[in-house]
């Protein structure tokens, strides 16, 4: 997924970064500004545990997929609804449940009805943010894996990895510069394919992992673990407007919804590090609160918080210092991108080792 902040091409930096300061030995690794669960996913591949946590629900979806998720899943209360199941292997039921529901009747429901062209043509906001057809299609899967959950024929795990597989497929053709914040007035060639259920894999191992979805601030006098791995917001921009959509289709709550984008309220969802007179509040409360034994902060050259104050709070815990690395900044949209003094950043890792 085309994410913002994400750092995916900082996984390299990160883990060379953490080793340096850290035993490598297997320990409880917090992500908690998880988003897409990319740095958690890393970490947990080679071999730690996790406890992820975002305040965006189609976040917390991905990280109980992708971190939560850890052995097989077996589907074993839908051997009578897909007949496919009979003499192949339990490793390949993922796979057949996604090709089940690739091929179920498409309906007409509350994402083809608030969303795409068809839905809202002669309305008094004509949306575009899906074909009609790839807007049907998420309806009847989104209804199919409600009412398998309903009906206890998947369990939590299943349920899951079914509604991060279709948030990650659904976002493949959305219609879309990169974010939610605004559609395109025609169909770009890649919306105009129709999407597939292709599974979202996660690695497996024998650790037991912790998602949640809750305020960081009440979750840091909760969990505790070794390395504290903060990724917040750098600026003012909110996650919850950017990606409101994906955010309905995970939660498939027919939300009352505004004007020419369809918004949902996110009034609950606002980050304090997007917000210059809290953000360093909060980051301080957080810092003073963890219980780890290393905190390491990604942050950039742009973000809200100044290096000065970052190394004034962080080395309240014990021993401060900064890895750094220049790298390419996230374009979300020509407009905003006209304004952009360069095309690359710093991204500095801070970290502290806590007394």
């Amino acid at each position: 997924m085309n994410y913002i902040g994400s750092k995916k091409s900082l996984l390299g930096f990160i883990e060379q970064s953490i080793y340096q300061i850290t035993d490598k030995k297997k320990f409880t690794f917090l992500d908690l500004f998880a988003g897409t669960g990319i740095v958690g996913q890393h970490f947990k591949k080679l071999g730690h545990k996790i406890i992820a946590n975002d305040l965006q629900y189609y976040s917390y979806v991905l990280n109980k997929n992708y971190i939560g998720n850890h052995q097989i899943l077996e589907f074993n209360n839908l051997v009578n609804e897909i007949k496919e199941f009979e003499n192949r292997e339990v490793e390949d039921r993922a796979r057949l449940v996604c090709n089940f529901l690739d091929n179920i009747n498409e309906i007409e429901g509350f994402i083809y009805n608030n969303y795409c062209l068809g839905g809202t043509k002669n309305t008094e906001f004509e949306r575009q943010y899906y074909s009609d057809k790839n807007g049907k299609k998420t309806d009847a899967i989104r209804t199919k894996i409600e009412e398998w959950k309903v009906k206890e024929l998947i369990n939590e795990n299943e349920y899951y990895f079914l509604l991060a597989t279709l948030i990650e497929n659904i976002d493949k053709v959305a219609n879309t510069a990169s974010v939610y914040g605004a559609f395109l007035k025609s169909l770009k060639k890649s919306a105009q394919k129709t999407f597939f259920m292709e599974p979202a894999c996660f690695s497996y191992n024998d650790e037991e992992h912790f998602v949640y979805n809750e305020d960081i601030e009440i979750l840091i006098n909760k969990v505790e673990g070794d390395i504290l791995y903060l990724d917040p917001p750098y600026n003012h921009r909110q996650y919850a407007p950017n990606y409101h959509l994906l955010e309905t289709i995970a939660k498939y709550d027919n939300p009352v919804i505004k004007g020419k984008t369809g918004l949902r309220d996110y009034s609950n969802q606002k980050s304090k590090f997007s917000q210059q007179n809290d953000a360093l509040k909060s980051f301080e409360y957080i810092i003073k609160n963890a219980k780890v034994k290393y905190i390491f902060l990604s942050y950039n050259n742009e973000g809200i918080m100044t290096p000065e104050e970052i190394k004034n709070i962080m080395s309240k815990r014990g021993r401060y210092g900064i890895f750094t690395k220049n790298y390419n900044r996230f374009k979300a949209d020509t407009d905003e991108n006209r304004n952009h003094k360069a095309d690359s950043v710093v991204e500095s890792l801070h970290f502290v080792e806590c007394n």
